[in-house]
């Protein structure tokens, strides 16, 4: 009786190892991945802005970069790059070995010099929006703390997703990074889904399984464990938004103190890889 045990625990573990490991690997944290000489250098580069360097403690470019597998011959779509913190980094670094930097919307005034920040392309992105590109024309698409922007209007989500995954080639990577919702489901304020900033991992993973790209990994790298999400104006109230009133006028609520929240840093949250199938 004891051996007819064991025998079944032992067939039932080689089983489990000859058929669970792509699971496993999805829902563990990857080791912590390290940029190559050259973006190492790009995101060292002493003419970044003061502005964004500053970030760095709390974005993790090189190792963000590196868990999304960039690479420099890559052609690399940022979405809504905003302000242009990745785009100094990327553009460069990506001229330089043979690649290509598109961003969506304008060209940002800060990094409009194509002699200092290399080659950068802007193609329009919205709920009317076009293709970002040609069919299966990138090797990556990038966003940072976008997602909740596009819960607030119906449709918007599923049509992005759709849009990175029609432009990204097969075997392309889709990187996402977003302030994490603890888990919950979505709820739908005055027309609106995550209101306070937060998204749910398993929204995000829906969408992107909708539009046909698979989950690979999650990284660990962007999280933030005092970050308590329960804000007075949702995640806008940490830095480097650090509101410190409503939107739209109004006072703060009784007590609030703009030093504790600056001392928590930046949001806690989530890095996700996913891969258009080959």
């Amino acid at each position: 009786m004891k051996r007819t045990i064991l025998l079944a625990a032992i067939c039932t573990g080689a089983l489990l190892a000859c058929t669970t490991p792509a699971t496993m690997e999805t829902e563990a944290s990857a080791p912590v991945a390290k940029a190559d000489t050259g973006l190492a250098a790009s995101i060292a580069n002493p003419s970044r802005a003061d502005s964004h360097k500053v970030r760095d403690v709390h974005r993790h470019p090189a190792e963000t970069l590196a868990f999304f597998g960039v690479k420099p011959d890559m052609t690399v779509v940022e979405i809504a790059p905003g302000s242009g913190y990745y785009a100094e980094i990327l553009a460069p670094y990506l001229t330089a070995g043979g690649g290509k930097y598109i961003g969506t919307g304008n060209q940002i005034a800060a990094i409009a010099d194509q002699t200092k920040w290399g080659v950068q392309t802007y193609v329009p992105f919205g709920p009317t929006s076009g293709p970002l590109g040609a069919p299966g024309s990138a090797d990556m698409v990038l966003t940072f703390r976008n997602v909740h922007n596009w819960m607030w209007q119906p449709g918007v989500l599923d049509k992005s997703f759709g849009d990175f995954a029609a432009v990204l080639k097969p075997g392309g990577v889709l990187g996402v990074v977003e302030h994490r919702a603890d888990p919950r489901p979505e709820t739908v304020v005055s027309g609106r889904a995550a209101t306070d900033g937060y998204v749910a991992k398993a929204t995000i993973v829906a969408a992107a399984a909708k539009a046909g790209l698979v989950f690979e990994a999650e990284s660990e790298i962007n999280a933030n464990p005092k970050d308590t999400k329960d804000h007075p104006f949702g995640v806008w109230t940490l830095p480097p938004n650090s509101m410190v009133a409503p939107r739209g006028g109004g006072a703060a609520p009784e007590g609030f103190d703009p030093a504790k929240y600056q001392a928590i840093g930046e949001s806690d949250r989530q890095t996700l890889r996913f891969r258009k199938p080959a």
